[in-house]
């Protein structure tokens, strides 16, 4: 089977023919600039045949066999099946790399649309599934690309990180997997590679749909570059340096916005990915335009592609409203998941859809007898310091827990009662009219009032569980602890429990709560609440 657009030079072996010394200056340069991240790392090429991949492709078996390129990448060519000669392009790919001894994989990727950006991402879809963790992906653009992509984004209104081009050397995540994305020849005008490709005879696949004009890059590339390069004739390397001093600048600007992060970020509400909180007062603190670019990158912090300027714009007026009236809520369908951007008093909230979802899991009533919290051996150290813990809500993401140390809660109990006395531990759902009492209350309070006192978001007002201990003998309870995800409220409804500084010590040990991502189902961090 043959197909009109691959050019007719026989395939042969191509270790030994002339390399061209500013294409591999280029990838030999990247690979030191780059070589501590590449050092363990299995590395792959994207082949699609055409002339800048397998230009790469080429270069790389010469270097590798020369000795001067320590490895040698697997190729990986998609076979979308959008042209009636894919399945002849893929079987030319894997023919000229049997020939060149370079391993070979063709996949098959399914385009869920018609469009270029469609395609590419069935691309990267199905190379991220064979890839393994932290695999290295090899990409032949080059300066001509980012030149068309700067034009793009500049058409498209986009800031300095968009207009930064594509990155030398990126980390990509989907989900847990995780890639490297390595373009080395970022600096290497096409023009060189077609003269390197024809001096060699390089038999590679002339796509026609790539100079067919019917999308913006390749309008630019066959309309605009040619004008823009009769007033200047260096404009594709002025606009690819141009990107980088841009990349050098977001830098900057990334630096700093972190370092606002820090200070602005409410520590004690983060929970990785799910719930991401800022204070508005300090926020406010900070010049306008520091704050519309923290707000930019607290937003995009998880998400591969930042928001939308209009997006940082509402929430930017979110958060100077004076008004009372915190019911308003902004929707941000990212690239990963979907985000609620909502306030609550002076107080910023991004919440994950996961988040929201599990948020609205129902809590039910447990009751755990003390005794098993109790070690028998009190001189058994190492077991007296595990705390034992009481799931009060899970799903696939999440697991809120509260542990209980063993031996501390029973001995307060027992100070002031009989040693006898036999005790039960409840954890129950607050009720919306139940009376409850904090210890730096003078009485207690009830529904509205109580969530206003505690400050209390709506989005959590669920997900307070009263925590009591029960006597079996006198059937008569003692209310301990007010646990939310994040906080806790030691309560003031028995003096026996809660009058001495001693006793508020002992009970703010004994009783912790934390939420963490399920480590059995993602490989993450897990983000610590305890009290």
């Amino acid at each position: 089977m043959t197909s009109s657009a691959i050019l007719s030079h026989p395939i042969k072996p191509i270790a030994d023919l002339p390399v061209d010394a500013d294409l591999a200056q280029a990838l030999l340069s990247s690979m030191v600039e780059y070589g501590e991240q590449l050092h363990g790392r299995r590395l792959w090429l994207a082949c699609s045949g055409g002339r800048d991949s397998l230009s790469l492709a080429t270069l790389c078996v010469q270097l590798y066999r020369q000795g001067k390129l320590p490895f040698l990448p697997q190729l990986l060519h998609v076979n979308h099946g959008l042209q009636a000669d894919s399945d002849t392009w893929a079987m030319h790919v894997a023919h000229w790399a049997a020939v060149q001894q370079i391993p070979c994989r063709i996949l098959r990727a399914q385009v869920n649309g018609h469009d270029e950006q469609a395609a590419r991402q069935a691309r990267y879809d199905v190379m991220r599934a064979q890839l393994n963790q932290d695999d290295v992906l090899l990409l032949a653009h080059h300066a001509d690309d980012q030149a068309e992509t700067v034009l793009m984004r500049l058409i498209q209104g986009a800031g300095v990180n968009g207009l930064s081009g594509m990155q030398p050397w990126r980390i990509q995540t989907q989900g847990a997997q995780r890639m490297a994305l390595w373009r080395p020849w970022l600096t290497v005008k096409r023009a060189n590679i077609s003269n390197y490709a024809q001096r060699l005879k390089l038999p590679y696949i002339d796509d026609p749909t790539n100079d067919a004009g019917e999308n913006v890059r390749s309008g630019l590339r066959l309309d605009i570059m040619p004008v823009l390069a009769t007033y200047n004739s260096n404009v594709i390397d002025n606009i690819a340096r141009s990107a980088q001093l841009l990349r050098d600048a977001q830098l900057i600007i990334n630096a700093q916005a972190a370092e606002d992060l820090q200070q602005i970020e409410v520590a004690s509400l983060q929970l990785s990915s799910a719930q991401r909180v800022l204070n508005i007062d300090k926020l406010q603190a900070l010049p306008i335009y520091r704050q519309r670019q923290l707000l930019h990158h607290w937003l995009g912090q998880d998400e591969p592609l930042p928001p939308a300027k209009q997006l940082v714009d509402d929430v930017f007026m979110l958060s100077r409203r004076e008004d009372p009236d915190h019911q308003t809520a902004l929707f941000w369908q990212a690239r990963k998941q979907s985000y609620t951007i909502c306030r609550y008093r002076q107080q910023l909230y991004r919440l994950s859809s996961e988040w929201s979802k599990w948020l609205a899991l129902p809590l039910t009533k447990q009751i755990q007898p003390l005794s098993d919290f109790v070690v028998a051996d009190a001189d058994a150290d190492s077991a007296a310091a595990q705390p034992i813990s009481v799931t009060l809500r899970r799903d696939n993401n999440f697991i809120w827990q509260v542990q209980m140390m063993p031996n501390a809660l029973a001995e307060l109990l027992d100070s002031d009662q009989d040693g006898d006395e036999k005790f039960k531990i409840t954890f129950a759902p607050l009720g919306r009219q139940q009376r409850v009492q904090t210890a730096l209350a003078s009485r207690p309070q009830v529904g509205k009032k109580l969530y206003q006192t505690l400050g209390v978001p709506v989005w959590l007002r669920e997900s307070l569980v009263l925590v009591s201990a029960v006597s079996v003998q006198q059937n008569k309870e003692w209310p301990l602890l007010l646990v939310s995800p994040f906080e806790r409220w030691i309560l003031g409804t028995s003096r026996s429990l809660t009058d001495t500084t001693e006793n508020i010590g002992v009970l703010d040990s004994a009783i912790r709560s934390n939420v963490i991502r399920n480590s059995a189902i993602r490989n993450s961090l897990s983000i610590n609440n305890a009290f």
